[in-house]
């Protein structure tokens, strides 16, 4: 039976995207110099004569000097750099190719038109193909040689090379989805032109299937979960067929690339991304909702993909449609709220939302007003929607004043404009806010929905209402509307898309929020805080705004007792320590959230007395800063910690970066909500919060970053009773998954894995190891690795474990119990990084795990510039196997740990004969086939240890022997190879003799060597060409005829891994 290979899955995927209505067909096929040659060179990605007639048919007004000036545009690159041209690409897919033609009229004059690169009235009139195996061929980057990739399968729409899947074989344990991304980045370096046009990438194992973009990091590929967005597809389900029915369907597919991609550009960085699953589906059910509201008989799933269109959609109507009035009646106009976990990519769904809303061609350019209630969220998010103002088709505006604001909305029709909610209020207080804008096509979006940040009831949303009376509303929130909260579904409806902590965190979205309560260790109980009256919650976030003074006394008496200066130097110290060991632990960053901005400045000054090392007054240095705002009239010790918003922005761009040295930020309410720092792994609160207000804070530390396992949440000032409050209103509302996990739960997974490991060393003290003096420890090191290796399945075993470890250990440190552990853990690690250095291993270290935010631990004893190599700790140079010594494999020999020196050995040989498999397949395979024997042997216990390294060693010697074949032969390395393909049946040579044997080699390797070409061993009429010369010249020389057959194969076996390097050449 045949098993699962690569080729069946890409063969399997081309079936699924045939039964979508793509064309399939195979690369070689359309490969230049074909009957079928679709392709001048190698180097032509493009499909000019298809992309050619393609654009013909969707724009059958422009005539064919347009078409020509069209294709040509998309043909030549302007930059060096793949990510501005592939940016420039989607602005022709989007906006369409600007050309300008003859107009034909008695002024012998000029016209400008529009291309359209697809065509999403009709979906029939574009040409849709996936090709297989296509070999791409491109100058290094250096110029001086060629580079030849082949891709598994490539997508093309018109003639465009729209997305690249890569898979990998899902029978291998070895070619995992991370070698598929590995291959991409590879592909995006070597043969950058197949990229210029992309817009998705997708990797798969066949189990395990992930999207990315150009620029998606490895922890930004993402799954995707739904072929319908009704539900999500169940566990088991295989990943890559519902993300190929799902995201390949074409109605959906042209529907996610014209509106579902972005390029973030904030001046400095460019980013382009791409919608989860969950974006998608909620904004497209929410623009359905939308068109409802207004009262719009439009269709929801209408492509939409030009813009603006020439036709006003609204002209002509009636006012009553048009400003609500008459037979049409909308109370409320409510679309509905939008709930994705915090984290989980909010503020760009709001902007997808955007750019839809404003394109729809029912809508009739809409103005979207889009509010928050806090100046720093109204700036946070209208720097998303401004870096992605290609996709908006416009700038939005932020509004700096209530006049400048009504200005804005007077308008008769367009822009997206920012405002906060107070700059709705009326004139004088009590005032009807006077009218604004009767006009039905206006759209109302909040940000964080929820009653207590608009004072639903009799507050700001009224005057929103009084000035815009026939706008649709929209919510969108981080966290689920308060159970006891009636005025929020009042004026946005019911939940329109709901995606939660449990699925956020299921598909990689978001990483678990760990806690941890640290009051016992400042000797402040909950019960003190208790003494102060409830109601302090609901001003946490809006001191200033709060008219009610009893409020602001509660709240001053509990500031002035949580910063009372002793309970700041207690709070500060235990801060100090427990952020200096998660730092050993795991790079990244943290927050300190405080009551008040002159405890931020008391937090500061206290830290700076412990570590004055982490201040400096320089703005661009120092590892500690404090962010918050304030005016010259404040006190003068908080003076050097205002700054204006230029300011800020610059401190916020250096927390951002991972490896910018500003690790920890101290705030009261700035950054809280709607501030991305993916790297920031640990949140230290010490300022009362509940409901929504902490849940979008303590979810500043969920973000995705690199390997990062989950974030903390560190309590000094009681939060417990708060966190379950929202947690229960988070349950009621259908929400799935923890908010927050006790870091008691972390440790408790940390000491299971701990005994995994630990039961594997039994018997073997490491305790004594751990304790020696350096130069014994790597001593004992390899003594360790011997003990592993001497287990059934040992480094199999213990290379994952090890690794599950060091991640659970991540979480829970600082716990007491992952420190009182710490040591081990490191030295366990040691001897796994030992292990697959000496021996090799395929699960081993990647190299993204050298740039993993998870530290390996450095032993107190040891040295961090000390590295364990097994060949210096055995007294050995590190041998070439090409000039593997007699007197070396009598050092492997004499080693006395057995285990190792046969892991050693084994490895060393394993490495020469997969470099002798690129050259010489029957040879690689007769040492392999040896080498293979010989370990069964050994593993069946039929030998021993010292027994199969006398083997090895005596297999390492017939390698290095093996290497002066061609020069006794009078044959070169290539004609040795096919030597050997020829005499592998014994009785070929004994019929034929040796002589005509090497004749034979000579001018297979010069025939075949002249006949090939790129691709020839896919496509099977060059291979039977071939095949036919092969044996004509086996026959002309008299091979025997019964052998024939089997030597033609392996004649064709070698030259196919010979071939790549002659098609080059």
């Amino acid at each position: 039976m045949t098993g699962m290979t690569e080729n069946i899955l890409e063969e399997t995927c081309l079936y699924w995207l045939e039964e979508l209505g793509w064309n399939t067909s195979h690369g070689p096929d359309i490969a230049p110099d074909t009957p079928d040659a679709e392709r001048d060179s190698y180097s032509d990605v493009i499909l000019k004569e298809r992309l050619r007639a393609s654009l013909s048919q969707i724009n059958p007004d422009v005539p064919a000097v347009g078409i020509d000036e069209a294709v040509k545009k998309l043909l030549v690159t302007d930059s060096p750099d793949l990510l501005v041209n592939n940016r420039n690409f989607h602005r022709f897919l989007t906006d369409g190719v600007d050309v300008e033609v003859p107009s034909n009229d008695e002024y012998g004059g000029t016209k400008h038109l529009k291309v359209w690169l697809v065509d999403i009235d009709d979906i029939e009139n574009n040409d849709w193909l996936a090709l297989n195996q296509l070999t791409v061929i491109e100058k290094s980057v250096a110029g001086q040689s060629e580079v030849n990739r082949r891709t598994d399968v490539v997508l093309y729409l018109n003639g465009l090379p729209i997305a690249v899947l890569e898979l990998k074989n899902p029978g291998d344990e070895n070619a995992t989805i991370k070698h598929a991304y590995n291959q991409l980045q590879t592909y995006k370096k070597d043969i950058p032109s197949l990229f210029t046009t992309n817009e998705l990438l997708v990797i798969s194992d066949g189990i395990l299937a992930r999207s990315g973009t150009l620029t998606s990091g490895w922890d930004r590929y993402m799954p995707w979960r739904t072929v319908s967005g009704e539900e999500v597809a169940p566990k088991g389900t295989p990943e890559l067929e519902t993300l190929v029915r799902g995201l390949f369907e074409r109605r959906y597919f042209l529907d996610y690339i014209l509106n579902f991609v972005v390029f973030e550009d904030d001046g400095a960085t460019l980013i382009k991304k791409a919608a989860a699953y969950h974006q998608y589906w909620a904004v497209n059910k929410a623009l359905a909702c939308t068109l409802s509201a207004c009262g719009i008989d439009g269709d929801p799933t209408k492509l939409i993909g030009r813009f603006p269109k020439e036709q006003d959609p609204w002209e002509g109507r009636e006012d009553s449609l048009i400003y609500g009035k008459g037979t049409k009646h909308f109370d409320g106009k409510r679309i509905g709220v939008v709930w994705h976990t915090q984290g989980s990519g909010k503020s760009l769904s709001m902007t997808f939302y955007s750019g839809k809303v404003v394109r729809h061609p029912d809508m009739g350019n809409p103005t979207l007003v889009i509010i928050t209630d806090r100046n720093d969220l109204d700036d946070q998010l209208f720097g998303t929607f401004a870096n992605c103002k290609d996709l908006l088709r416009q700038s939005p505006v932020q509004a700096g004043n209530r006049s400048h604001l009504r200005e804005l909305l007077k308008v008769a029709s367009g822009g997206i404009v920012f405002t906060t909610i107070q700059k709705f209020m009326p004139d004088e207080r009590g005032d009807v806010h006077p009218l604004l804008s009767a006009r039905n096509n206006i759209v109302v979006i909040a940000d964080e929905a929820h009653r207590s940040q608009y004072d639903f009831i009799d507050g700001f949303a009224r005057h929103l209402h009084d000035a815009l009376p026939n706008a649709s509303f929209i919510g969108f929130t981080g966290t689920p509307i308060e159970s006891d909260d009636r005025s929020t579904p009042a004026v946005f409806g019911d939940y329109i898309d709901k995606y939660d902590i449990l699925r956020a965190v299921e598909d990689g979205a978001t990483v678990p929020i760990y806690y941890e309560s640290r009051l016992a260790r400042i000797e402040l109980s909950e019960a003190r805080l208790s003494e102060i009256d409830p109601e302090f919650e609901h001003i946490t976030e809006a001191e200033e705004e709060t008219g009610k003074q009893k409020l602001k006394t509660k709240w001053a008496a509990l500031e002035a007792m949580v910063g009372a200066d002793d309970r700041i130097k207690l709070v500060v110290r235990d801060l100090v320590a427990h952020f200096e060991k998660r730092l050993d632990t795991m790079d990244g960053k943290a927050m300190i959230v405080c009551m008040s901005r002159r405890i931020c400045v008391d937090i500061y000054n206290a830290l700076k007395e412990i570590r004055p090392d982490w201040h400096s007054d320089d703005e661009s240095e120092g590892f500690m800063k404090i962010v918050m705002s304030g005016s010259a009239s404040d006190h003068i010790d908080w003076q050097p910690h205002i700054r204006n918003k230029a300011g800020r922005e610059d401190l916020a761009k250096r927390f951002k970066d991972p490896g910018n040295g500003l690790k920890l930020v101290i705030v009261r309410d700035m950054w809280l909500t709607g501030f991305d720092c993916p790297s920031m792994h640990t949140m230290y609160v010490d300022k009362p919060m509940s409901g929504h207000n902490l849940m979008q804070a303590i979810a500043r530390v969920n973000r995705v970053f690199r390997d990062k396992p989950g974030g903390l949440v560190v309590d000094y000032i009681g939060l417990a009773d708060s966190l379950k409050k929202a947690l229960a209103n988070y349950t009621a509302s259908g929400g799935r998954g923890d908010a927050t996990i006790d870091q008691e739960q972390a440790a408790a997974v940390l000491m299971e894995k701990y005994e995994v490991v630990r039961d594997m060393m039994h018997g073997f003290d490491y305790h004594a190891v751990i304790e020696d003096i350096p130069a014994k420890r790597i001593s004992g090191i390899t003594q360790a690795m011997e003990f592993i290796l001497g287990q059934d399945d040992g480094k199999k075993r213990y290379l994952p474990a090890v690794s599950t470890l060091t991640k659970a250990f991540a979480l829970a440190v600082p716990h007491e119990k992952a420190i009182q552990i710490r040591d081990e853990v490191g030295f366990f690690q040691e001897v796994r990084a030992a292990l697959v250095k000496t021996t090799g291993d395929e699960q081993g270290r990647t190299p993204d795990e050298i740039d993993s935010a998870i530290k390996q631990l450095v032993s107190r004893a040891v040295a961090s510039t000390e590295v364990v190599d097994i060949f210096e700790a055995a007294g050995m140079d590190k041998p070439d196997i090409s000039i593997l010594s007699d007197e070396f494999l009598e050092e492997v020999k004499a080693l006395p740990q057995k285990n190792l020196a046969l892991e050693l050995l084994k490895k060393l040989i394993n490495d020469e004969i997969k470099t002798r498999s690129k050259k010489n397949v029957i040879q690689a395979r007769s040492f392999a086939k040896m080498l293979e024997l010989a370990v069964k042997k050994y593993q069946n216990r039929a030998i021993e240890a010292a027994e199969i390294i006398q083997e090895l060693i005596e297999l390492a010697r017939e390698l290095r022997k093996s290497e002066q074949r061609g020069d006794s032969l009078g044959l070169t390395e290539d004609e040795v190879a096919f030597y050997d393909a020829l005499a592998d049946n014994g009785s070929a040579k004994d019929m034929i003799g040796d002589e005509k044997l090497r004749t034979i080699a000579q001018l297979l390797v010069d025939r075949v060597k002249r006949s090939v070409s790129i691709d020839w061993t896919l496509r099977e009429n060059a291979r039977a060409q071939i095949r036919v010369m092969v044996k004509r010249i086996l026959r002309q020389y008299g091979y025997p005829p019964d052998l024939q057959k089997a030597a033609t194969e392996l004649v064709i076996e070698q030259a196919e891994v010979l071939c790549k390097e002659w098609s080059v050449e």
